[in-house]
Order: structure tokens, then C-alpha cells, then sequence
């Protein structure tokens, strides 16, 4: 979900700095810039389960003790970690979410019920969603806040919103992780394959922009300023993961369109509730959002709620717990 707005920011879109780029406002792409890496969403995961000490987090997923350290310095800086100094009776710092990470929620719900669907592991067989509201069972669904109905991500209109400028980012240095989901060793990584396909920026702005259509690679490279060969590597990580199906439409040379499959089309829920938290939260000049979606079977502006199947009561944070089954 890309702002589609026009014109560039002067004559400096490739700065002179090596290490800033330019693209077009996005809510998605100021998101992933913050926590859209695997070890972050991973971090943030241990942490609403209620592991929130340093040890706890090394054994829960596997990292190493420097990257560890970097990522919670790092959602520290930008406000989804609060470190506490070590309390009564216990030696160690820990770390708590704060309001922006608990926002978070959302995506998290539409992330489990992503995951439910196209994969069976024994961490997800073995859970269940319980609603405090109504103290049912349930599954979480999203509909459109103005009409209550079902959101179908191809009945989504976009149009530039008043944040629809560009951005100046810094590129980042950090590899992309080599680890496996399947490899991480913690019992509660109940979404690892979806944080396996976004837990990289480039993969999960390639989604992004196939919502609106984009299917060439020219048309992605338009977008994004990432070289040719990480961007053919994306691609094919996404064939392979069943996200998007090749068609080709020209033999000499062979060129392909990628198009969404029904496992791609069904993450839109989860990007819709990241957009709507960098919409929230991811907004450095308070501009507004670079994008405004309209809901076309009601003709109205379009917001997501994430609500429980069993009484249609929305799912706030502290309102859900994770049972075994």
C-alpha cells in the first residue's frame, strides 16, 4: 500500500548521502522501517506472552546476544519498548510494552488467524483465543467500521491523502536473517511464517504494492529502490511460498506477471492493520495519512476493526488470552 501521489522532492531524489533514499509516504513502509524485521516482531511476540527478560528472549528465539541487544535498544528508540531498572527480589532489567506496541495488537490477531489457515503446527493446534467480553472461544475477523460488513481487499479503493508526500529514509545495513521460523526455538511464535515472509522490508513492500495492482517487475523496481538481483530473489521467495503465481507474457526474453494467490490476497488484513498503526503512530510530520482507502460497497472511508466471531465485540488489548486447548 503505497502512496500514489505525484511529482518528487526537488532534484535530490537520489541524495548525494550513500546512505538516504527517497520513496513515496507510506504508512506501510514507515512501519516496516521500525519494526518490520524479524527479530523485532519476534521480540514483540515474547514480550505479550509475558517474556520480558533479557535470558528469556535469547533462549525464546535464537538470536544472538549483539543482535538481541541492538533490537531492544532499538524499539526502545522508538517508543514500543520501556525498560524498567531490576525491582525487588529480582536481579535482572526487564522490558514492557508500552501504548504504541500494544497497538500492535491488532496485527498480531490477524496474523495468528493468517497463520491458522494455510499452516498446522503443533504450537498453533494446541492454543486457543479466548474472548473476556463474552468468555467464548473465538476467531478474530476483520470488518469495515462504517458498515460492519466483511472487508474484500479487492473492493478497496486508494486515492492520495494529505501525507501523500515523499520520504527521505536511511537505507539499512542490516542482512536479512538467515534463520529460518522453523529454526526458532520458542513455544509461543504463533504467526513464524508469516514473520518469516515480512520479517524483510523488500518482500513485504512487494505485497504491499500488489494490492494496487503492480505485477511487473519493472513496475515493482519503479517503486522501490532495491537492486535487481535482491528484488528477482524476493519474487521468487514469494512464488515459492505460494503468495504469488507467475504467468508469463513474454518468452524472448521470458518476463512474468506475479500475481496474488488466495493465501496473498488474504494477507491484506494483517497490512491494513499495519497501515493503520504507521497511519497512528509512524507519522513524523503529523501530515496525515499518505493514503485514503474507501470501502466501495459502502462508498465510505474505510477502517478496520478486528472483532471476536462470537459476539462481534472488538478485540482490545488485555481483552484476549492464549489458552492451551
Amino acid at each position: 500500500m503505497v502512496s500514489a501521489n505525484t511529482g518528487r522532492p526537488g532534484a535530490d531524489v537520489n541524495s548525494d548521502s550513500p546512505s538516504v533514499l527517497y520513496t513515496r509516504a507510506s504508512s506501510i513502509n514507515r512501519a516496516l522501517d521500525q519494526i518490520g524485521d524479524k527479530w523485532c516482531l519476534l521480540i514483540i511476540q515474547e514480550v505479550f506472552w509475558g517474556i520480558n527478560n533479557f535470558n528469556g528472549m535469547l533462549n525464546a528465539t535464537g538470536v544472538s546476544r549483539g543482535v538481541l541487544s541492538d533490537r531492544l535498544k532499538w524499539l526502545q528508540v522508538i517508543g514500543c519498548l520501556r525498560k524498567r531498572a531490576p525491582q525487588a527480589g529480582h536481579r535482572f532489567s526487564s522490558y514492557h510494552l508500552t501504548q504504541k506496541s500494544l497497538r500492535l495488537h491488532a496485527s498480531a490477531m490477524m496474523a495468528i488467524e493468517w497463520e491458522r489457515k494455510y499452516y498446522r503446527t503443533p504450537q498453533l493446534d494446541a492454543i486457543q483465543l479466548i474472548h473476556a467480553d463474552c468468555g467464548k472461544a473465538f476467531t478474530p475477523w476483520m470488518r469495515c467500521a462504517s458498515c460492519n460488513g466483511a472487508i474484500n481487499a479487492r473492493e478497496v479503493r486508494y486515492s492520495p491523502g494529505p501525507g501523500a508526500t515523499w520520504d527521505q529514509r536511511q537505507k539499512k545495513v542490516r542482512r536479512r536473517s538467515s534463520l529460518s521460523s522453523s529454526r526458532v526455538p520458542s513455544q509461543h511464535s504463533v504467526y513464524r511464517n508469516l514473520i518469516n515472509l515480512v520479517g524483510d522490508r523488500w518482500t513485504a513492500n512487494i505485497i504491499a504494492l500488489a494490492f494496487h495492482g503492480h505485477s511487473r517487475f519493472d513496475d515493482f523496481l519503479k517503486e522501490l529502490p532495491v537492486a535487481t538481483n535482491i528484488l528477482s530473489d524476493r519474487l521468487k521467495l514469494l512464488e515459492n511460498e505460494g503468495i504469488f503465481a507467475a504467468q508469463a507474457y513474454q518468452q524472448r526474453p521470458r518476463r512474468c506477471e506475479y500475481h496474488l494467490t488466495a493465501k496473498g490476497w488474504d494477507l491484506f488484513p494483517y497490512f491494513l492493520t499495519l497501515l493503520q498503526w504507521g497511519d497512528r503512530w509512524c507519522d513524523p510530520q503529523d501530515l496525515g495519512p499518505p493514503m485514503n482507502l474507501m470501502h466501495r460497497p459502502c462508498a465510505k472511508p474505510l477502517s478496520g476493526e478486528v472483532v471476536c466471531n462470537s459476539c462481534d465485540g472488538l478485540l482490545a488489548p488485555f481483552t484476549v488470552s492464549i489458552t492451551l486447548a
